[in-house]
């Protein structure tokens, strides 16, 4: 059978909730900047596809179809 496990070391409890915390503010750091390449982005990205549409509709009407 399994040991039954005890109260862990209340210090390395409080390095692993320190741990957790500084990986915490680091993911968050790492979303903030991506959200902000989002942002930048995304006005581009979206103008190209209009300008791509209306460019798609315009032969479509030169075509006939």
């Amino acid at each position: 059978m399994t040991q039954p496990k005890g109260i862990p070391d209340p210090e390395k409890v409080k390095r692993t909730v320190k741990r957790l915390r500084e990986s915490n503010r680091q993911l968050e750091l790492v979303t903030w900047a991506l959200d902000e390449l989002i942002a930048k982005v995304d006005p581009d990205l979206r103008h190209q596809r209009r300008a791509r549409l209306q460019s798609s509709q315009q032969q479509q009407h030169l075509t006939g179809d």
